[in-house]
């Protein structure tokens, strides 16, 4: 299906999302931008939710966004879709390759959505995915509540009989679209995502560590156990906490250039000259902190 862009004209073409189950052929269609992950993701629950509960399986072709290695007996399904399935408390069994029986089902819901869907909007205009997906979403009510040749009695029926008490309720919240990647931890004890930095304890300079990313956090595991939260966006570069930092950055951390320069003024007027010199003579102030720590230790351990 083409969506008009309505500021330059252009036509971009939609994807055709649909999953049906498996007693009634009760059926779910929505237009989507792509077949990529987080397209993906969102499909699902929309349809958890318009079927009002959750599936024992899913039962995905061997697109790259629901398995990332295919395989007729040990598939390995995306770590994304993984984690939707265990949110839901669902399991996720991929198609065979080259088995054109294990989705059969959906094959058929495909071509009636041609039939009873598409093939009825091919001459309307649409010029936002969410018009095209309202114009679906009616046209599908109708398709589910048409009795069935042979039956009698139409998808919503069969539903509301055969697939509806079987299915698991919903959780309390949606799924929250997550990426995953790997990560080598800097010498600085911090991994970057988006040019941005953010640190993990300092124990784990060297090691692979895991980022789930949401739109709003970012998670760091290492080795399945999360050792870092961060908020994803801030101001500055770096987010670091200091309790992943050595003991001796972390004594850098208290300090700034104007609570060393308090500090001195409180010791006396020479203090504060000496001190001021250390932090205005360098490049950076905080190449003089070191200096500013010698001298605090040496009144701490002589008095002023």
């Amino acid at each position: 299906m083409g969506v008009v862009d309505g500021a330059t004209g252009e036509i971009r073409s939609a994807q055709i999302f649909v999953a049906v189950l498996g007693a009634s052929n009760y059926t779910y269609a929505e237009a989507t931008w792509s077949q990529g992950l987080p397209d993906w993701i969102s499909s699902h629950v929309r349809t958890f939710e318009f079927f009002g509960g959750v599936t024992q399986l899913l039962v995905p072709d061997n697109l790259k966004s629901a398995v990332s290695k295919a395989d007729r007996y040990a598939p390995e399904v995306n770590t994304t879709y993984a984690e939707l399935a265990r949110h839901y408390g669902t399991t996720v069994l991929p198609t065979r390759p080259r088995k054109p029986k294990d989705k059969a089902k959906v094959e058929v819901a495909v071509q009636v959505v041609e039939r009873w869907i598409l093939a009825r909007l091919r001459h309307h205009t649409f010029f936002c995915l969410s018009e095209l997906n309202t114009a679906i979403r009616q046209l599908l009510q109708e398709m589910n509540a048409r009795p069935l040749q042979r039956q009698k009695v139409s998808r919503w029926d069969l539903f509301e009989t055969l697939d509806r008490p079987a299915l698991r309720p919903l959780p309390s919240t949606p799924y929250e679209y997550a990426q995953w990647k790997k990560a080598k931890v800097s010498i600085d004890y911090h991994i970057e995502f988006n040019r941005r930095l953010y640190s993990v304890p300092h124990a784990l300079v060297g090691e692979v560590v895991e980022l789930r990313i949401t739109a709003t956090l970012i998670t760091v595991l290492h080795r399945g156990k999360q050792v870092a939260l961060h908020q994803r966006h801030g101001s500055g570069r770096f987010s670091t906490q200091p309790h992943h930092m050595p003991e001796s950055h972390r004594r850098h951390s208290e300090w700034s250039h104007q609570s060393f320069l308090s500090w001195a003024r409180k010791i006396g007027p020479a203090t504060h000259t000496v001190v001021r010199h250390q932090l205005e003579n360098r490049p950076h102030p905080e190449h003089g902190y070191r200096a500013c720590l010698g001298i605090l230790h040496q009144v701490r351990h002589y008095g002023n």
